[in-house]
């Protein structure tokens, strides 16, 4: 068999190729969802992603015979190891032909890059971060990923863990049945609670979008700090994000908690539009676009995406209402099911309050971690 050769994107038809060879491990697999490609090209710009502002990355193909057979993308997030204190470098981005040759020379090639960029472990996958694609599935093939989630064929564990990875966190998803999750117990209290804290909940302002848009990323920056491997974003990051979700979002999906005028927490829920870009073959932006336009109103599935208050109400049960807030407007929405995620394995408030609404997990994605020393 002809020898692999890994190498760095070199030319535009090198990042062209790198982006469309994620179509090839998932041909005919009739639960995977092609990306927009204008979506992939934005996670991989250097020059217009603000996120690798303080961050350095590399992207490798690796061919054999001329024919692309992978791809991996090697990341160090110095915001990241300022914010934890750690020296590590992350891998994403993987995709490979169902050959363990393959999968070893693409993770020996990220392995090398970050090593002489003197980090001590390889963790991921990041594709590129936290606050992206994250985490390898491991369980839950069987079902189709929810928008903004990530989905590998079942071979890719294996191939990772065969490598030397281990696990280092899972990442829950948490299934919701909308006839299920709310009980006459959990109406109750909900609503007497949301009165004794003098809780109001309401909707994102739409005409007031930039002024929403600093408020939310001020809460998320304070409320999820405390989370295992959790990166604020900067200014500059989360308005990159804001402008994308905000052709969209559902202003009635996301939920600001506020107690005597003040903001202490939200929610934010999407529409699953992979519903509907399922039959956008390849990936292109106008049919896309138009899919979601004509046909959203046959989504009936949403995903829960955020959901936290700051610190000090951790333990007030207003994150408690908030969730039964979300699940009360999706259903409202016409969406009468969905899922919570991600949501770690250890965040005890979070998969307590799944539980609580009959939530069952069905997946689980990994991130798995290696040595470098």
């Amino acid at each position: 068999m002809s020898a692999i050769t890994v190498r760095p994107l070199q030319s535009p038809r090198d990042v062209r190729r790198f982006i469309k060879f994620q179509w090839v491990p998932y041909k005919g697999n009739p639960v995977w969802v092609p990306p927009l490609l204008l979506d992939r090209r934005k996670l991989i710009d250097r020059k217009k992603n603000p996120f690798y502002k303080h961050a350095a990355a590399e992207f490798f193909l690796a061919e054999r015979d001329g024919r692309v057979v992978g791809r991996i993308g090697a990341i160090v997030n110095d915001n990241h190891n300022k914010e934890h204190h750690e020296n590590i470098g992350f891998f994403g981005f993987f995709e490979c032909i169902e050959d363990q040759e393959v999968a070893f020379a693409l993770f020996d090639a990220a392995r090398g890059w970050l090593k002489a960029k003197g980090v001590t472990a390889m963790r991921g996958p990041a594709s590129p971060s936290v606050n992206d694609e994250y985490g390898m599935l491991v369980e839950g093939f069987e079902h189709p990923p929810a928008i903004l989630m990530s989905y590998n064929p079942p071979y890719y564990p294996a191939f990772t863990e065969a490598y030397g990875f281990t696990k280092i966190k899972d990442l829950y998803t948490w299934y919701l049945d909308g006839s299920k999750v709310f009980s006459e117990k959990m109406v109750r209290v909900s609503e007497a609670a949301k009165q004794r804290q003098g809780l109001v909940l309401r909707s994102l302002n739409m005409k007031d979008f930039d002024n929403e848009v600093k408020m939310v990323h001020e809460l998320y920056s304070r409320g999820w700090q405390s989370n295992w491997g959790e990166v604020p974003l900067t200014d500059d990051e989360f308005n990159y994000m804001a402008a994308d979700l905000k052709a969209i979002v559902n202003p009635e999906l996301v939920i600001i908690a506020e107690v005597k005028g003040k903001a202490i927490g939200f929610g934010l829920s999407l529409p699953d539009y992979n519903a509907v870009l399922k039959d956008n073959t390849h990936g292109w932006l106008i049919p896309g676009i138009l899919r979601i336009l004509l046909l959203k109103k046959r989504i009936k599935y949403a995903r829960v995406v955020m959901l936290g208050v700051l610190p000090e109400f951790l333990n007030s049960g207003i994150g408690g209402i908030l969730f039964y807030e979300t699940g009360r407007r999706i259903i409202a929405s016409g969406m009468p099911n969905g899922e919570a995620s991600w949501v770690l394995e250890d965040n005890v408030m979070m998969n307590r309050g799944a539980q609580m609404m009959n939530g069952r997990i069905t997946k689980k994605h990994r991130l798995y971690e290696k040595s470098l020393q």
